[in-house]
């Protein structure tokens, strides 16, 4: 799921991406706030008002809440990131079943339509560099068949597709409607995110509820599920209150520090490789609106199979 820093998904509105980078500065900050001696701040090392030194046992109370509050800025940032790239890797996948389902039967019009103006053109000439081709150009439109097809859609390369997960659960199967879900759908999952991360709890039991938890949410949001969002949020509302948690010493909030960093640096890895796919580099084309994407490829399709129709049907004459 989610924090803001460099490295993020770059589709993201601008004032997301505003809010990301105000977010990263505040963590920086509040992470070198630890290193900074605080000399404007009462009882930080320098002559009090009777002419005498603060107590020295007084720092190390100071140096952990500055470390404590460094830890919080950068759980906080952390989250954001992954709710940057958990809503990023939502429309990359969701861009790609469309693709397929909408413009996949254009795609092999397309296929078919080579291969007849190839066949065609082989009968007239006979010759055998046309034959070749012809041979090729049918090939293509009777591939090997791949995992989706061999298991009739039930498993794809990911393993259990969604639909199929769906039925062997009882729950209806809901393919999403569009690429980019809605401007309410974004803020609830937002919401929820932020409220119940995994990577707020302290105590394995708990991360475990909120695992399972967001996995719903994130399912819902990928299938732009306003009302289930909602009832989730509700859901949360009414379960048990989080307990406030304190982070105990120093050396328990330094690894914490690091193990935040090494996450940040995991989720970046993420990032990059979804916008670097294929998909990805298309969702770059539109940033505002994926789904006119969509439409736009459709229209493009579509003056190509007319166009292939057109020489097929001078060639059969």
């Amino acid at each position: 799921m989610t924090q803001d820093a460099p490295g993020g998904p770059a589709t993201r509105n601008d004032d997301e991406q505003d809010d990301h980078r105000v977010d990263d500065q505040n963590a920086q900050s509040a992470r070198t706030a630890q290193d900074e001696p605080g000399v404007d701040e009462p009882g930080a090392g320098g002559p009090g008002a009777d002419g005498k030194r603060d107590g020295a046992p007084e720092e190390p109370v100071r140096a952990t809440a500055r470390l404590e509050k460094a830890v919080r800025a950068a759980e906080q940032a952390l989250i954001e990131f992954e709710i940057a790239v958990e809503t990023f890797r939502v429309e990359v996948e969701n861009f790609s079943r469309l693709h397929h389902q909408k413009l996949g039967p254009m795609y092999s019009r397309l296929d078919e339509l080579d291969a007849l103006i190839a066949e065609a053109r082989a009968a007239r000439s006979g010759d055998p560099e046309d034959l070749r081709k012809a041979r090729e150009a049918r090939a293509a439109v009777m591939p090997m068949p791949g995992v989706e097809e061999l298991f009739h859609g039930w498993i794809d390369s990911e393993g259990l597709s969604a639909e199929a997960a769906a039925m062997l659960t009882d729950r209806p199967v809901q393919p999403p409607k569009r690429v980019r879900p809605t401007d309410e759908a974004r803020r609830l999952y937002r919401e929820l995110a932020r409220r119940a991360h995994p990577d707020l709890a302290q105590e394995d039991e708990e991360r475990a509820r909120r695992e399972a938890f967001i996995t719903r949410v994130n399912a819902a949001y990928g299938r732009g599920d306003e009302e289930l969002l909602r009832e989730l949020t509700r859901e949360w509302e009414a379960g048990p209150a989080p307990e406030e948690t304190r982070l105990g010493e120093t050396e328990e909030l330094y690894a914490r520090l690091e193990w935040l960093a090494r996450r940040k640096e995991l989720l970046t890895v993420v990032a990059q490789d979804l916008e670097e796919s294929a998909i990805g580099a298309m969702l770059r084309m539109a940033p505002d609106d994926p789904d006119r994407l969509l439409d736009e490829i459709a229209e493009q399709l579509l003056t190509q199979v007319a166009e292939r129709e057109s020489e097929l049907a001078a060639l059969v004459q």
